[in-house]
């Protein structure tokens, strides 16, 4: 009997609509080889929600995803709408999505696939059996505290502040989240906040230490955040599994991407409580400065198909077949600019799709 699962797309920006149909053309086959269907339903956010509706959310985007199994986003923003004020800017769509949906865990992965290895910045011994998951809290800390803004003293100069506050159940939470999936992995966990300095970051650390008892199975330790992005470059290789702050998470996951040579190859999941539609979408942004020239990598946003298979579908054998597909076409030396190297067959975004749809077809 066919399994059929609803995904709401939110191509976005940029690249964003380029990528999203090589995603959806290989989830489609993937999962026809598995029975199980999907059923997309494409919704506006971002700029192009801006240019439509005058929001970078509308409400009917945030109901479509909140009334499916999952949500596939591609990339948002852009030169065009740079300038706007920061209330309506396409960012603001991201960040309102995530509050609406609860996404409170972001999973970042991290992962040295053999193929690339030489695409990295690093040396190869340094870089070579690097697996690293970032798990980063998405919902509170300075990105949504308050108070927030740009305020006028009494002298009339300008003051900017922005407030990097936790309580003590938000930080429980993605706790949890992050032991859980140390202990799914090879059960280590770097904690990564700034106590010395931080009040905010004690409680942190506190919470962690506290709740760390409960997981006698996985191995807890705690980095500063300005050490732990010096051992990222140093030697990536001691790190399984970091979990930290949303200014943080943003700061080192990046950090992490770079370690593989391509940030256009790296997925994300944003998950919220069980039960509720996560948002899977790559780490990079919508390249503005390539959008329909054919030129873009569509693996991270096929990837990302992955890990919505896998972690907000419970689809482990249609994740399996999708990063099957990705190896193949790597091993066969295919390749987008960003991941380009001697020897290997130069490809557009069409034409890496088209690769993995035979991948997968001859995967039968």
């Amino acid at each position: 009997m066919t399994r059929t699962y609803r995904i709401t797309l939110l191509p976005g920006d940029g690249i964003g609509p380029e990528i999203t149909g090589v995603a959806v053309a290989v989830l489609k086959a993937a999962g026809q080889q598995l029975d199980v269907a999907f059923e997309f339903k494409e919704a506006l956010i971002g700029g192009a929600a801006i240019d439509a509706t005058g929001g970078p959310l509308p409400e009917e985007t945030l109901d479509a995803c909140r009334d499916c199994d999952a949500v596939m986003l591609a990339a948002i923003g852009g030169y065009k709408w740079d300038t706007l004020p920061s209330d309506i800017r396409p960012e603001r769509g991201l960040l309102g999505l995530r509050a609406g949906l609860g996404l409170f865990a972001n999973l970042r992965p991290a992962q040295i696939l053999p193929q690339l290895i030489d695409a990295s910045t690093l040396q190869r011994d340094v870089v070579e059996g690097v697996d690293i998951m970032v798990v980063r809290e998405l919902t509170g800390g300075i990105y949504f505290g308050e108070p927030s803004g740009i305020f006028e003293t009494e002298s009339g100069a300008r003051r900017g502040v922005s407030t990097m506050v936790y309580g003590e159940d938000e930080i429980d939470r993605i706790a949890k989240v992050a032991f859980k999936t140390a202990q799914q992995r090879q059960g280590r966990l770097c904690s990564v906040d700034k106590a010395n300095v931080l009040a905010v970051s004690r409680l942190w650390r506190d919470r962690l230490t506290t709740l760390g008892k409960d997981y006698s199975d996985v191995d807890l330790s705690h980095l500063y955040v300005d050490n732990a992005a010096m051992q990222l470059v140093r030697a990536p290789k001691q790190f399984d599994t970091i979990v930290t702050g949303n200014l943080f998470g943003d700061v080192l996951s990046d950090v992490a991407a770079m370690l593989t040579g391509s940030i256009g190859m790296l997925p994300s999941a944003s998950l919220g409580e069980p039960g509720q539609p996560g948002v899977f979408e790559p780490v990079h942004g919508s390249a503005p400065d390539i959008a329909g020239q054919d030129k873009a990598n569509p693996l991270a946003q096929v990837l990302s198909a992955a890990m919505m298979c896998r972690y907000g579908l419970e689809l482990p054998e249609v994740s399996d077949s999708i990063e099957a597909a990705v190896n193949s076409v790597l091993d066969q030396g295919y390749r987008t600019g960003d991941i380009m190297a001697e020897g290997m067959t130069p490809v557009g975004c069409q034409a890496m799709g088209d690769a993995l749809l035979k991948a997968l077809e001859t995967s039968k």
